[in-house]
């Protein structure tokens, strides 16, 4: 850990905690953007972690783990550095849209340049001014807009020590994912930052099972790069399955759908997922699993083009322990006493 860590030309001294809003480009308006920063240093060295969320600007889930993570006391007695972005696309949360104003995706514009278009000039500044300066970072995802992700995990599960923090994330299921051109995760490898995508829930909604997980996981991760002291608890964790494929189920018709699967379930090949009716309540067609898995994302929207992506299945070797641990991750992030949760619960338990 370096003596002195410089953001937007602002220097934090190991000791130190500050909030930094990292200049960007202005509004038509003439009002000036920045992005958040938060910085915590311990005063002894250690790793430097990077923690993002919102690329996406619809992504939301992700601000309120961040939020939930700089005002915990579990992060006051931190060894080395934790730089954390509460949204990187500021444009797009005001705007509740995934995409930068000038249509481009934030997360396909890396590593961007200090001259080109707005998405490249917003990649190159955290590119440079925050992740070129960690050790580590952990992005935060959700799905897409009338689309939800069960808690996951995606990173380069071929780099043992990217795979090691995926496996403290402590979730029932890791992904790996081949790196994409232009996305932060391929930039910040070719620094050497090794990176987890975590993904759960849908855009524009706060999903307190996956913002509870998301925390948690972060705060474990911490814990495994000695960022914070180890557990006293012996409890093991919840024992992570990696897929190393998955695919799409599509619509085979369009119509109006009704769903008869959900995130988290295990399905086997021939299993039906949903009905797509005509207007008149006329069954149009059946979407059925083509290999056995577990859901890990799927469409809510009850309306489907031809064609249009509907379920999302991740392929194991043991799907009925993947489905096991789920639950078990469910009942130790849900207590008893809190109403929101067991709503949610009712709720996913009745579809």
């Amino acid at each position: 850990m370096a003596d002195i860590l410089e953001i937007a030309g602002i220097e934090i001294k190991p000791g130190e905690t500050k909030r930094i809003e990292l200049p960007a480009v202005k509004l038509y308006t003439d009002t000036s953007m920045a992005i958040p920063v938060f910085v915590r240093r311990g005063r002894k060295p250690g790793p430097t972690l990077f923690v993002s969320a919102a690329i996406h600007g619809d992504e939301l889930n992700g601000i309120e783990i961040i939020s939930r993570l700089i005002n915990s006391k579990q992060i006051k007695t931190i060894r080395g550095t934790l730089i954390a972005v509460p949204f990187v696309n500021g444009y797009g949360v005001l705007n509740q849209s995934r995409y930068l104003p000038d249509r481009r995706d934030l997360n396909r514009s890396f590593p961007g340049s200090k001259r080109g278009s707005l998405a490249g000039r917003m990649s190159h500044l955290f590119l440079n001014e925050i992740v070129a300066k960690c050790d580590y970072g952990i992005d935060l995802h959700t799905g897409a807009i009338h689309r939800s992700n069960l808690p996951q995990i995606r990173a380069n599960l071929d780099d043992e020590k990217t795979l090691a923090m995926a496996k403290a994330f402590g979730l029932p299921v890791l992904i790996n994912s081949n790196l994409r051109d232009g996305s932060l995760r391929e930039s910040a490898d070719s620094l050497g930052v090794r990176i987890l995508l975590y993904e759960a829930g849908e855009a524009l909604r706060f999903d307190e099972l996956s913002i509870r997980a998301g925390y948690k996981g972060i705060i474990n991760v911490m814990r495994h790069l000695a960022l914070l002291p180890p557990r006293r608890s012996k409890s093991a964790l919840v024992e992570p399955f990696v897929a190393r494929q998955s695919g799409w189920i599509r619509a085979t018709d369009s119509g109006f759908v009704s769903h008869k699967r959900q995130l988290g379930d295990h399905v086997a090949k021939g299993d039906l997922l949903a009905t797509i009716k005509d207007p008149f309540g006329q069954v149009l067609d059946s979407v059925v699993s083509n290999a056995e898995g577990i859901i890990i994302g799927k469409q809510n929207i009850p309306l489907a083009q031809e064609g249009e992506a509907m379920y999302h299945i991740a392929y194991f070797k043991k799907p009925d322990d993947v489905a096991e641990n789920l639950e078990i991750m469910h009942d130790n992030l849900v207590p008893q006493d809190t109403t929101g949760i067991a709503e949610y619960k009712e709720g996913n338990e009745q579809k």
